[in-house]
């Protein structure tokens, strides 16, 4: 038996549908090219005969087609499977009663005829007439959306015949899709103070009004180790989702900022939520902790093999989702002037964008859980101007490559958010517990893709452009725990290829703890403002040292290397970097020799150097303090560059008195004359320091550039 995939395009405000299981049809319902089409008479019901030419509703393994101009309600909850509909007028589920469809292929197009292909559609889309209405799937609408007490229920069904790489499936090509459900106020908030396992209560940090008893949610973990992931129900008899039964006590404030979240995973309707107010937070809702693998016991593993992905149309790739997880995506490009006024997302399943250029869509407010390949993901680098904010994504599992991969060298390792494109949005997200990387920018040049895509310019016009060199529109406010190994890899794999000094990348008030690799950045041009790196392994890890700028890092906790040498053990800075205010907490560690700050080895440029001003370190074992600055830890290199790559510390003897240092075994130590001398804890065993008055500060680090 195959199990059903499931694949939803959309667009609208709030999310009611949800998307089932079922096994591949019998053979009895089996359908070819010799069963007739039910072709629509005229507006009217599904359920009323007199809706259909030959006045008989469709049954078992019907191919339905909904002509132009037709407006056909859905008013059934039926188990009968439907091998495929095409749209080309209007289907739209009655809003006042729990309706179901089983079907193989639902597809929206304003074509009158009927069509099992044509998933790649964008190659072949025409403008839509503005006389004419577009075909439309309508789950509910903006004025009559499906009540909290109903529920649509779409059943994709695989039918023998049908296309595997592509169905079941929901495509849209060109058409609309509006799916809206009974508004919730959060789907997702942070905890108020931190649970612990064995708790009967948590405290959210902000009121949510919409949470029902009987809802599901999950609670995500805050230490690697002890993982306190799981799903939570209320007892039967708590009618009420919240109580005020104690005083929530609020935790220090490098805990406080390092907090899990809890998601709402409901069993019935998935709904994507208008924006609710802050409060105090409040306590309540029963927990339980299963195993890290554990998975609902009411919830199948995903579809097919395990770990293993299937195409989904319209693209020509995409990746298997997870149980009871709708995806996003649609042919065709969205009118920027209509989303910007909507909500464009799909609760419980990480919406992806990709093919067609998608520009101007708004993915908002969503919890995607165990997906598999990627979670929230940009597919194949043609996408700009897309909108990801305040997304929580949980357990993006690894899996294999699919055949015919749409960007060769993306493995599908499991990223809570994965872009190959960086001319986008990102705010206000949390990724946590995914397989390998919370956020990961990747774009490489290779046989297989030439980074040279045609990109929208602000004048309307397209022009070919280097996708590794576009910078974010905005990336804010996001935060990574508890993932497999990074917590942002930003461009591993462009080969030092990115944006030019005056438009870098700006990251600003990220958020990165409980992660191996905190924040790999490899691109150039970087500016990082205001982030926390906080119990990892690694702090800034395997840097590209290009034109970087940090303001105001903040490194807490045991890490091994907080504060990498650039390309990590190569040990090699090709330009200038500049840190302004960097501070090191709780810096003990079992590898004393280790520096907190790592002098790069060789300069090839010969215009690489490090510029520090601000830094401070506290709360640091004074019987085994490790040095500030010295050369690198792990394999020692050999510099190899006629120039070592200077680091100075501005201010740091007093007002205009620099630390220099240098390492003793660059080939121009003490090339200036100046004397140098060992200054513990300040240097290492390689490394030496001399006062100097001023030194120049490079220009991309003063404030305001």
């Amino acid at each position: 038996m195959h199990r059903a995939r499931h694949f939803i395009s959309t667009r609208g405000c709030f999310v009611v549908l949800i998307v089932l299981v079922c096994e591949c049809a019998s053979q009895e319902l089996l359908a070819d090219s010799s069963v007739p089409i039910i072709r629509s008479a005229h507006s009217g019901s599904w359920s009323d005969g007199g809706t259909w030419e030959g006045g008989k509703t469709p049954g078992s393994g019907a191919r339905v087609l909904v002509r132009a101009g037709h407006r056909v309600v859905y008013d059934v909850a039926s188990d009968t499977p439907i091998r495929g509909i095409n749209v080309a007028g209007t289907l739209t589920f009655a809003p006042d009663r729990d309706t179901r469809l089983c079907v193989g292929l639902l597809k929206i197009q304003d074509a009158d005829e009927y069509s099992e292909e044509g998933f790649d559609c964008e190659t072949h889309l025409q403008p839509p007439d503005p006389n004419r209405e577009r075909a439309a799937l309508e789950v509910g609408t903006a004025d009559k959306p499906i009540d909290a007490a109903h529920t649509a229920t779409i059943r994709l069904t695989y039918f023998d015949g049908l296309d595997r790489q592509s169905c079941p499936a929901i495509v849209c090509c060109g058409g609309r899709m509006d799916i809206h459900g009974a508004p919730l106020d959060h789907t997702w908030t942070k905890l108020g103070c931190d649970a612990k396992p064995g708790d009967a209560e948590i405290a959210l940090a902000e009121s949510v009004s919409g949470w029902r008893a009987g809802d599901r949610i999950i609670v995500t973990a805050t230490t690697v180790d002890e993982n306190e992931m799981g799903t939570r129900r209320p007892g039967k008899h708590n009618r009420r989702v919240f109580t005020e039964e104690r005083t929530v006590q609020i935790a220090p404030r490098h805990e406080a900022d390092a907090r899990s979240a809890a998601g709402i995973r409901s069993r019935g309707q998935r709904r994507v939520p208008r924006r609710g107010g802050q409060s105090q937070p409040q306590c309540g809702r029963r927990i339980g902790r299963p195993r890290r693998d554990s998975r609902p016991h009411d919830v199948p593993p995903p579809f097919g093999r395990q770990h293993q992905l299937r195409r989904i149309p319209p693209s020509r790739q995409g990746r298997r989702l997870g149980p009871l997880c709708p995806a996003l995506s649609s042919g065709g490009r969205h009118d920027a002037r209509q989303l910007g006024r909507r909500r464009l997302a799909v609760g419980q399943r990480q919406p992806l964008a990709h093919d067609s250029r998608h520009e101007f869509l708004v993915v908002r407010d969503c919890v995607g859980y165990q997906s598999v390949g990627h979670g929230f993901f940009l597919e194949d680098g043609t996408e700009t101007y897309n909108v990801l904010d305040h997304n929580l994504a949980v357990q993006a599992y690894e899996a294999k490559p699919l055949p015919k991969q749409a960007l060769p060298f993306d493995q599908n390792e499991g990223a809570g958010f994965w872009w190959a494109n960086s001319l986008n949005t990102f705010t206000r997200n949390v990724a946590c517990e995914n397989d390998r990387y919370g956020f990961r920018f990747q774009a490489e040049k290779s046989s297989g893709f030439d980074p040279t895509l045609a990109v929208l310019q602000p004048d309307g016009t397209r022009r070919p452009t280097d996708i590794r060199t576009l910078p974010f529109v905005r990336f804010d406010d996001n935060e990574a725990h508890c993932d497999g190994l990074y917590g942002f890899n930003l461009g591993e794999g462009v080969n030092r290829v990115g944006p030019d000094v005056r438009h870098p990348f700006v990251i600003r008030r990220m958020k990165l703890w409980q992660i191996h690799y905190a924040f790999r950045p490899e691109s150039p041009s970087v500016l990082v403002d205001n982030m926390q790196i906080d119990r990892s392994i690694y702090g800034v890890y395997h840097p590209n040292y290009d034109h970087h700028v940090y303001r105001n890092l903040t490194i807490n906790g045991d890490g091994s290397e907080p504060f990498n040498r650039g390309h990590d053990d190569d040990s090699i800075q090709y330009g200038p970097l500049a840190v302004d205010g960097l501070t090191f907490t709780e810096t003990r560690g079992y590898q004393y020799s280790i520096p907190l700050i790592q002098i790069s080895d060789d300069n090839p440029t010969g215009h690489a150097e490090s510029h520090f001003r601000d830094v401070q370190v506290s709360r640091q074992d004074r019987a085994n303090r490790r040095p500030v600055v010295d050369t690198g830890g792990g394999a020692h290199v050999t510099p190899t560059t006629v120039h070592g790559v200077p680091v100075y510390l501005h201010d740091y003897y007093g007002p205009d008195r620099t630390a220099k240092i240098e390492a003793t075994n660059a080939k121009d130590f003490a090339a200036d004359g100046q004397k140098y001398r060992d200054d513990s804890p300040l240097t290492g065993h390689e490394a030496r320091v001399s006062e100097v008055h001023g030194g120049v500060v490079p220009a991309v680090a003063r404030p305001g550039i």
